[in-house]
């Protein structure tokens, strides 16, 4: 083979893989995952510990890829204070949508609504009735009964 079929070989391939972008490259080794985020503590000054979990939750996606996860985040507890800063924190509710417009979906405790007095559409950012469930521990068991890996941020 002469040197330059061989830098047109080389060139060829560098031009081909240049293509694949490199989350696709990252999101094929992880496959597809099936993924729970438990949030039951307080957030801490300024939300910062509510921030550092969603930005585990995006690091996450980033590295495996939106179409490649089902991802839950249950909120019970003080979890549910998550959504009840965002109302007044510009910063969370664009975190929040961020990772809602990425496929993840925020399911909040109807237990701890009830006991806490917790009107979900007048006390909570951007919940609906359907992301309600009756129990966030009860939930955390049944994902992981379907399979859902467990991850405590």
């Amino acid at each position: 083979m002469t040197r330059l079929h061989m830098l047109i070989v080389a060139l060829s391939a560098t031009i081909a893989f240049s293509f694949i972008s490199a989350s696709d490259v990252v999101a094929e080794g992880y496959g597809t995952q099936k993924v729970v985020y438990h949030i039951n503590d307080k957030g801490g000054d300024q939300s910062t510990g509510y921030k550092s979990a969603m930005r585990n939750i995006q690091n996450h996606i980033n590295a495996v890829g939106a179409d490649n996860l089902d991802l839950k985040v249950v909120l019970h507890g003080n979890g549910v204070n998550l959504l009840m800063n965002a109302n007044e924190d510009d910063t969370l509710q664009t975190i929040v949508g961020s990772l809602k417009s990425q496929g993840v979906a925020f399911e909040v405790c109807n237990n701890t609504l009830e006991g806490r007095d917790i009107s979900f559409d007048e006390d909570l950012y951007d919940v609906w009735e359907s992301d309600i469930v009756p129990s966030g521990v009860a939930e955390l068991a049944h994902l992981q009964a379907q399979g859902y890996t467990y991850i405590k941020p």
